[in-house]
């Protein structure tokens, strides 16, 4: 299958909500597989966002007042387009980042899947809760969710399509508007996506796409709008927290991740090979969530390393627009020269290379090799910091308690993965592991795709959580309405002060009798 055409670009760019954008200035859009330039992308400046936030702030007023079980439909019919429209959606995360078939299908599947979760549960979860009142049968305490406004999204590049509208689905079905600025190579993968929000149903003022560069738009986007939502890096996610934190701002970020896993005696040593692939390699090791560390007991640590390494250096790489290979190319030339820098910088102090650790420059220029490493020493730059590649260090240890230390010892906590010999021991060892997510048994995909449970990162792995309710209610303000009835805290008329003073003790202990406490 070929990329996108032009024709299909040209249509994309109409979406974005930049006016006189032919008459821009523009910077070019390339085939990551290739390095050919696919189409151009205007460059929108400050002025761009405000006026889109301004648009978006006028627009979410009615957006608001929409009934959710009409915004929740919305969502229902979004879902079914992305479905329907898979094959040429896959096509376009393939042409703007390099990825394989089967990773840019996983964004396709987990747009569908979180539209369809919030639209099923968000009326139920906006719906006004009644709450115990302060003094049962006098009082009445009632609390509502209330949209926060303008919510940002600043999107990055390695998953551009689903973190470009699935943390948005949530904030729309709550009521709020919502400007997106995707990252500058990206751009379409993410008009991709919006085109069907509007074709859904959901308003163009409501969600704006503006392009430009961070420094730029997201710089206007944190200063104007009344929430921010952010993927990305640590390095910038705490810059980003602190301008939100100097407007008082509410912040959501998953930021960066040093993953591990642990692999303890026992295990099938097969089926954690495999999976091991999946969790080390999808996406080309472009993910926040992906396994850079590997902790395995040392009793199987060199069969362990014997069979992975074997199994790395058959996996098949290519410029595919197809579900024929299973690891395509990483996004830039940036990328390129951190992975490099890692490797050559682990090797020179005395590390070992299992599998990989080249450049392909005969399957385009983007292309590097899945790379396993063993005897990495501290001292290495990827022994701590995150590599974002397809490079995976293995660690053999003394015992699971080993393991544990190990893989706690680090800034980050996002992600894990731990394979035990019994189900049992391996949900034993996750509750010890300090991430946000841990997978018991896979790598990665079961706890993001768990979207009914809350995912996120512990330490400088992020703020907040997307999914499940706390996915909502981050982008609502919560309030609460207590009536009083029969009688206020004055008590009843005639009644002497000093009387029902002394009387109000007693009145509020059985009261506290009769709620059973």
């Amino acid at each position: 299958m070929p990329a996108p055409s032009a024709a299909t670009f040209q249509r994309l760019a109409d979406l974005i909500a930049i006016p006189d954008a032919a008459e821009r200035t523009t910077r070019p859009v390339v085939e990551a597989f290739t390095g050919r330039q696919l189409a151009t992308v205007p460059v929108g400046t400050a002025d761009d966002a405000k006026a889109a936030i301004d648009r978006a702030r006028t627009a979410q007023v009615a957006w608001a007042k929409l009934p959710v079980e009409k915004r929740a439909a919305i969502m229902h019919r979004y879902r079914e387009l992305v479905l329907s429209r898979r094959e040429q959606l896959m096509d376009m995360a393939q042409a703007e980042t390099g990825k394989s078939r089967v990773s840019a299908q996983e964004e396709v599947l987990d747009i569908s899947m979180t539209a369809r979760f919030y639209a099923r549960v968000a009326p139920k979860l906006l719906r006004p809760r009644k709450a115990t009142g302060m003094l049962p049968v006098l009082t009445k305490t009632t609390v509502l969710h209330h949209p926060k406004g303008v919510v940002g999204v600043i999107a990055p590049w390695n998953y551009p399509m689903t973190l470009a509208v699935s943390d948005a689905i949530p904030a729309l079905l709550a009521g709020n508007s919502v400007v997106l600025k995707p990252d500058s190579q990206t751009p379409y993968c993410a008009l991709a996506v919006v085109e069907l929000l509007y074709e859904a149903g959901v308003p163009r003022d409501v969600f704006a796409v503006v392009t430009g560069p961070g420094t730029v738009v997201g710089t206007a986007i944190v200063e104007s709008t009344d929430y921010l939502m952010f993927t990305g890096s640590s390095e910038t996610g705490r810059l980003l927290a602190e301008q939100a934190g100097r407007r008082l701002i509410g912040f959501s970020a998953e930021l960066g991740g040093k993953n591990p896993m642990i692999v303890t005696s026992g295990v099938n040593l097969r089926e954690v090979t495999d999976a091991a692939v999946r969790a080390c390699f999808s996406n080309s090791g472009q993910l926040c969530i992906s396994i850079e560390r590997i902790y395995v007991e040392k009793s199987i640590a060199p069969e362990f390393i014997r069979m992975f390494g074997a199994r790395v250096r058959e996996m098949s790489l290519g410029p595919d627009y197809d579900f024929g290979t299973e690891m395509g190319c990483l996004i830039s030339e940036s990328q390129i020269k951190t992975v490099t820098r890692h490797i050559e910088d682990a090797v020179a102090k005395g590390a070992t290379v299992v599998a990989g650790g080249k450049t392909r420059p005969d399957l385009g220029p983007l292309f590097f090799e899945p790379t396993v490493l063993t005897d990495v020493p501290e001292d290495a730059e990827c022994y701590r910091n995150e590599t974002f590649g397809p490079v995976v260090s293995i660690y053999p240890v003394e015992n699971v308690e080993e393991a544990i230390r190990e893989a706690n010892d680090t800034e980050y906590g996002l992600n894990a993965s731990v394979w035990g010999a019994t189900k049992a021991q391996g949900e034993a060892i996750a509750a010890r592991v300090r991430a946000g997510t841990v997978n018991v048994d896979e790598g990665y995909a079961p706890a993001w795709g768990s979207t009914d449970a809350p995912m996120g990162g512990m330490g400088i792995s992020g703020m907040g959580r997307r999914h499940g309710a706390e996915g909502l209610y981050k982008y609502t303000e919560a309030q609460t309405i207590a009536t009083t009835r029969l009688l206020n805290l004055d008590g009843p008329r005639g009644l002497p002060r000093r009387v029902w003073a002394k009387m109000l003790a007693p009145f509020v202990k059985s009261m506290q009798w009769l709620r059973g406490r």
